[in-house]
Parts: structure tokens; C-alpha cells; sequence
């Protein structure tokens, strides 16, 4: 089969853009503001094996009749991250633990944008069966999945997607801003107890289902309350620990920030997924001083808001990826 400019429509003069960048990617707040008429979808490439030569899955649609990658429309009320995992597994049978961003693709259908976010995905457990949506699904290497793909968009993906994993991070740290909480000019007293506010709290409970699909393996917290609560939902529904140091909170770090820079960096030197819960000063800090090199923009450029997530790749102890998450409620 041809290889298709977009998904759905094969009309020459039709553009597909994608939009597929560097190691630091941000996703925007609102993501169906970035064009006048937006269908957001979120997927992957869904891998196993070594990342150096890796088996890549590929599905058959019978109502287009065509080989593309998982992917599908983000529900109401659903993070992007989400949308990825939930759609994996309708779609492939798949459990995944989700990676870096890989970027995204637009392309028009029936007189809207599309626009599908892609992540690695590494298969955890699972087994496909055909469903309403896909009628079979191969597991090949790169080169032959390229060639079998119905989809130049795709395959560009997939060719991203094999630079990235080239680069499988030892460490990939869920760096989140603490979520919304009372204002500090109405709270009377320590303000290390002042606590989440209404909104905050539904942040903090819609945190869970978008970082869930990147498996933590481990949840840190500063010492104030609002980070501390901003974390517990996570933990309790992963039935986790969290674990509090001051290290991670701003105070230690406008005293000293080699403390808070030493204590960053022993979670990363730990491995796995973590979830560290900071605040306002700390982040950026700390991002700067990993990345006066990596990043393409200036600390001031930058986005850290309440409830925003930071993923970071780590490659023994050196920066190497760097995705921002905006607030899966984000506050107007």
C-alpha cells in the first residue's frame, strides 16, 4: 500500500505538518487552542525487547484498511498521557509504562485539525486479541515496520522514536509542582501548613491517572503541607510511601542549594521512576542546574505552574530529556 500524507485523507494537495523536536518539548495548556478547530488524540510506539533493536507493534485498521500506530481521541476530562495508555490497551490488549514524548503531528480531517501526541511505550504485560478497532497486530524491527506503514506522518514518528531509544534514560524523574493552595495573604498561620484549596484538590486527585502510566517506582515530598497532599492521592492509589525531606522544598534551597541540588541528585542516582513534589523556587533551579546547555530556552522562558509536571531523562546522572506536562486542571 502507498504511503498516505495523513491519516484518513489521501488527496495530494492536502498538508500534513508534524511537529516532532529536540530532547525539551512542551505540552501546551490547552492543547485544542493551538488551532481554530482542534481534535486532540494522544498514542505511541509501542516497543519491547532492547531499545537498541527493538520490536516495534503495529496495527491493522479493516475500516480504512490501513497499518499505523496505536493512538486515539482524548475523552473528556483526560490528559494526553492518559489518552495514551488508555488507547494502548483498548486498542493492543497492552499494559505499557509510557517514556519520553516523542512529539506530535497534525493533519486535517472533514474540516478540522488533528493533532495526535506520541510517546514511547514499553510493553509490561498483555496479550493482543482482535477487537471493534483492529483486526491484527505484528510486532516487527524498524526498518520493516517503516516500510509496511500506510503513513508518512508514521513513519516519521517511528524514525524519532528510534533516535530516542537509542537514549533509554536509567532515571526518568516526575518532577511536579505542588498543586493550587489557599493564598498565602489569607492564611494566618504556619505556612508550611497552609493546605490545598478546592481546585488544588481536584488537581492533585486528576495528577493520578496521568502519571500512573509512567509506573513510579518511588514519590518524594517537601515538607508543606500543600506538597504533601498533593502527593497523597498518587500514593494512595499506588499504595506508596512518600517520603518528606526538606531538601526538596524551597527553604533549603534559598539557604543552600548544593544541599538541594546533592539531594535531587541522589534520587536520580537511585534509577527507576520517581515522583519528587516541589515548589515554585526549587524546580527551576534545579532544572537550571542540569541543563544551562540542553535547554533551548532561558529559565525565564519556561513553565512551571501549580500542578504542572516536569518528566526528565536521566542517562547515568546527565540530562538528556525533558517533557513539560501541563496541569491536567488547569487554572484560569
Amino acid at each position: 500500500m502507498p504511503k498516505a500524507k495523513n491519516m484518513h485523507e489521501t488527496d495530494k494537495d492536502i498538508r500534513s505538518e508534524v511537529f516532532i523536536s529536540g530532547r525539551h518539548q512542551e505540552i501546551p495548556v490547552d492543547p485544542a487552542d493551538e488551532f481554530k478547530r482542534t481534535t486532540l488524540a494522544a498514542g505511541a510506539v509501542l516497543w519491547r525487547g532492547d531499545p537498541h533493536d527493538p520490536e516495534v507493534a503495529l496495527i491493522h485498521r479493516p475500516h480504512y484498511d490501513d497499518w499505523s500506530l496505536p493512538k486515539g481521541k482524548v475523552d473528556p476530562g483526560e490528559s494526553l498521557p492518559t489518552t495514551a495508555a488508555r488507547e494502548i490497551f483498548e486498542e493492543t490488549g497492552y499494559s505499557v509504562r509510557l517514556g519520553k514524548l516523542i512529539g506530535k503531528v497534525a493533519y486535517p480531517v472533514q474540516g478540522r485539525t488533528k493533532v495526535v501526541y506520541y510517546w514511547l511505550a514499553r510493553v509490561l504485560d498483555g496479550e493482543y486479541t482482535p477487537n471493534e478497532e483492529t483486526d491484527e497486530l505484528r510486532w516487527m524491527k524498524i526498518d520493516e515496520a517503516s516500510s509496511l506503514l500506510s503513513y508518512d506522518v508514521d513513519a516519521q514518528v517511528l524514525g524519532k522514536a528510534q533516535k530516542r531509544l537509542r537514549l533509554a534514560p536509567t532515571t526518568r524523574v516526575l518532577y511536579v509542582r505542588h498543586a493550587r493552595a489557599h493564598q498565602r495573604r489569607s492564611w494566618e498561620g504556619d505556612d508550611d501548613l497552609r493546605p490545598l484549596d478546592k481546585k488544588g484538590r481536584r488537581q492533585a486527585e486528576m495528577l493520578v491517572p496521568m502519571l500512573t502510566p509512567f509506573h513510579p517506582t518511588a514519590i518524594y515530598s517537601a515538607p508543606p503541607q500543600r506538597c504533601q497532599h498533593t502527593a497523597a492521592p498518587l500514593a494512595d492509589e499506588l499504595g506508596m510511601d512518600i517520603a518528606v525531606n526538606k531538601a526538596f522544598g524551597d527553604d533549603v534551597f534559598a539557604d543552600s542549594p548544593e544541599d538541594a541540588r546533592a539531594a535531587f541528585q541522589r534520587v536520580v542516582d537511585g534509577g527507576g521512576v520517581p515522583v519528587i513534589v516541589s515548589q515554585g523556587l526549587t524546580i527551576p533551579g534545579i532544572l537550571e542546574s542540569y541543563a544551562p546547555k540542553f535547554l533551548k530556552k532561558s529559565i525565564d522562558e519556561l513553565k512551571f505552574k501549580k500542578a504542572s509536571v516536569w518528566v526528565l531523562s536521566f542517562n547515568d546522572g546527565e540530562l538528556t530529556g525533558a517533557d513539560y506536562l501541563a496541569s491536567p486542571l488547569p487554572v484560569r
